[in-house]
């Protein structure tokens, strides 16, 4: 499953008491009928792949004459060293910086106006010999029309977008057209765009919640942690130069390595057309990056290792995690692991039940993060330092009982299926954040694994979710973190074992 903000309830509980609970719930029981079984929804998109290896996915949906135009590329963590960890990410924060479309733009305007001085000091004599590379730049003339755009980079995908009005889709597109091709990496604008990405380092680590999560990443990926961590570290977000993104453009900005998303008041067929005109003589990079730089492959935990992590917070934050599926390698548990999840995460399960219900915990909750490169899974438990034992004992027991014919019924199984649909169709109703998604699956999973995604789902059976379980959870090596102050840790009297569930 998608998530880009890992435990919503957290952000929520994080300094509030633990005084909560949910009430009981009725629950249906194995002698209700399971719910009839219902046709998988289509989601409505239609893409083409460029002679360059450019995909164009289009979501046509004209009730609001607004679009959205985003390049998606696969990019991000998965794809850095240690010394390049963090730089997907500045780069990211480069590529809205001046190209050499805009260069062009601004010596030609100074050429017709006049602007003798400017076209001097900017040596617009060699920047007018782009014009033939380039082309005509006159859609800068709307460029105030783009001004709503934004980027954002994560473990496999890097993706940029406009929104604007429909009228401004060419304008979109050469904008991204020449941003992607033609950047100028100015080497005073990368050192400003560092001390940006340090700010926002520096952000991070004044949330206590950011050392659960590095833990966490950091424990279960070991061998090759800087490939779970976008966001890089101060050291090698500072040894930057343009050398190295221009490294990063080489290997990775290239058409068949992206992706154009357009949603919105759009023609397809106009998209496919015009794509073809903006990109179709972007050259293709003659090697795939992935041939030529394969992904690491993330070591399985040898065993299980608890871990205590001390920040001023006044609860007890618990994860608990396991490598899970891989997209390629295992498709049917990626499916079996949304359901499964989306199960035990419905207020009135079992395990909602016996976590929160009881007392024992706040908020409790289950995900499992689709990824190609290992997904990770991860059980996060709200309590207090007097429950912290008695709340790990009990999650532990539960996961003993994941595979058990009895621990969900039938309908819990279909209502999970109904619910990921409907959040779906819910998402699709903003057709901005929609376009993320498409770019997240098809970088992650490949656009044909999403067209199929509701279909697989809906053929989830209840054999499959006990696999899951078994191949990757009941009795697999795994990673307990524990986030408390140094008062509650003593109150609590948590051992690593406890962490383990030993």
């Amino acid at each position: 499953m998608r998530k880009f903000a890992a435990f919503p309830i957290l952000a929520i509980v994080l300094f509030a008491s633990a005084q909560f609970a949910q009430q009981p719930s009725g629950r249906n029981s194995d002698s209700n009928p399971p719910t009839a079984a219902k046709q998988a929804i289509e989601i409505p998109f239609v893409n083409k792949t460029l002679a360059n290896g450019l995909e164009v996915i289009v979501l046509p949906d004209a009730s609001v004459p607004i679009v959205t135009v985003e390049m998606a590329v696969r990019n991000g963590s998965f794809t850095e060293p240690l010394e390049f960890n963090g730089l997907s990410h500045l780069y990211e924060h480069m590529f809205f910086k001046p190209h050499q479309g805009q260069l062009l733009y601004n010596c030609e305007l100074a050429l017709q106006t006049g602007g003798t001085a400017y076209f001097r000091e900017a040596n617009c004599v060699e920047t007018i010999k782009l014009r033939e590379r380039i082309g005509s730049v006159i859609y800068l003339n709307n460029q105030d029309q783009l001004n709503i755009k934004n980027a954002t980079t994560r473990e496999e995908v890097v993706n940029y977008y406009f929104v604007t009005t429909s009228d401004n889709l060419g304008s979109a597109m050469r904008f991204i057209n020449d941003a992607i091709r033609y950047p100028t990496f100015i080497e005073e604008e990368l050192n400003e765009e560092i001390q940006v990405v340090i700010g926002e380092i520096d952000r991070n680590e004044s949330n206590p919640f950011y050392y659960l999560d590095k833990t966490l990443k950091e424990k279960l990926f070991y061998k090759y942690p800087t490939r779970k961590k976008p966001l890089g570290t101060r050291q090698t977000v500072r040894s930057a130069t343009v050398e190295k993104m221009k490294l990063i453009q080489s290997r990775y900005y290239v058409p068949n390595n992206a992706a154009l998303v357009v949603t919105g008041d759009v023609d397809a067929e106009r998209v496919f057309e015009w794509s073809e005109e903006v990109f179709g003589t972007w050259e293709k990079r003659e090697k795939d990056p992935f041939e030529e730089f394969p992904l690491v492959e993330h070591p399985p935990l040898k065993e299980s290792a608890g871990y205590f992590v001390e920040q001023p917070v006044q609860n007890v934050l618990i994860q608990i995690g396991w490598h899970g599926p891989s997209i390629g390698e295992d498709d049917i548990g990626t499916y079996a692991a949304d359901v499964f999840s989306y199960i035990l995460s419905q207020p009135n399960s079992r395990f909602q039940r016996k976590m929160v219900d009881s007392g024992l915990t706040v908020g409790t909750d289950i995900g499992y993060y689709t990824q190609r490169n290992v997904g990770p899974i991860a059980i996060t438990l709200v309590t207090t330092p007097d429950k912290a034992k008695a709340a790990l004992d009990a999650v532990y027991a539960e996961i003993a009982d994941f595979d058990k014919p009895d621990y969900f019924t039938d309908e819990e199984l279909e209502n999970a299926k109904n619910l990921l649909e409907a959040r779906d169709l819910f998402e699709r109703e903003k057709l901005t954040e929609y376009a993320h998604t498409l770019a997240f699956w098809w970088s992650s999973t490949g656009i044909d694994y999403f067209r199929g995604y509701h279909k697989n789902l809906r053929a989830v059976t209840r054999k499959e979710t006990t696999d899951y379980v078994k191949r990757y959870i009941i009795g697999k090596p795994h990673v307990g973190v524990a986030l408390l102050s140094p008062t509650a840790r003593t109150a609590s009297k948590l051992t690593e074992s406890d962490l383990v569930g030993k």
